[in-house]
């Protein structure tokens, strides 16, 4: 665009205009386009945080899959254990059956059992790796009510064992679902802190 009869206002708007132009090239090529430049043009706070939630997501996943693996592993040695057992028909058959299954939390509650059995009644089972203490005893098999108290304790103790082995690192999964939410806010903030003081600094 020129002005005819004006000396020098063709150049001044031509510059102007292609001044213009330079600028707005400059702005769009600081504009982020992708999520990874997003990142990249961030303050140090908010790299900071969303590395950390990163690693907070990757060990999370880690222990989700490691965990569905083992409590399928479980599951299907519970399948066997019972199966072994049901077609037992006496208990010392179903010990030996369940001890050539893989270890499991199953057969290891199993044999507890019977090894306290076995030393409240020496020679009621033979077999188990138990050897009598009393052979004039080995003609008593039932329990009197403190001694099935006391298995119901051995294997209430056993259970929460196994259920402790069993939930490991369940706590690591609570602990990273509560905190990662607080950190995301906190890298929420820190970005709209950045975004006021650019804006105060910018004049716009």
């Amino acid at each position: 665009m020129r002005f005819w009869g004006v000396p020098g206002a063709g150049i001044s708007i031509t510059r102007t205009v292609t001044e213009e132009a330079r600028v707005l090239v400059q702005v769009r090529g600081a504009i982020p386009t992708t999520p990874w430049e997003l990142v990249l043009t961030s303050s140090r706070e908010t790299q900071f945080v969303l590395a950390i939630l990163a690693v907070f997501s990757l060990v999370s996943w880690y222990l989700i899959v490691l965990k569905w693996w083992q409590f399928r592993k479980m599951r299907q040695l519970g399948d066997r254990f019972l199966a072994e057992v049901e077609k037992a028909p006496r208990l010392e058959d179903a010990y030996h059956a369940a001890m050539r299954l893989p270890p499991s939390p199953y057969n290891r509650l199993l044999r507890e059992a019977v090894h306290f059995f076995s030393e409240l009644k020496p020679g009621s089972l033979k077999g188990t790796g138990v050897a009598p203490a009393n052979p004039a005893a080995a003609s008593a098999t039932t329990l009197t009510p403190t001694q099935l108290e006391a298995l119901r304790m051995v294997l209430a103790k056993e259970v929460a064992a196994e259920r402790d082995t069993a939930a490991r690192f369940i706590p690591w999964l609570a602990t990273f679902g509560s905190v990662s939410p607080l950190l995301g806010l906190l890298g929420t903030v820190l970005g709209v802190m950045d975004a006021f003081i650019g804006i105060a600094v910018g004049g716009s």
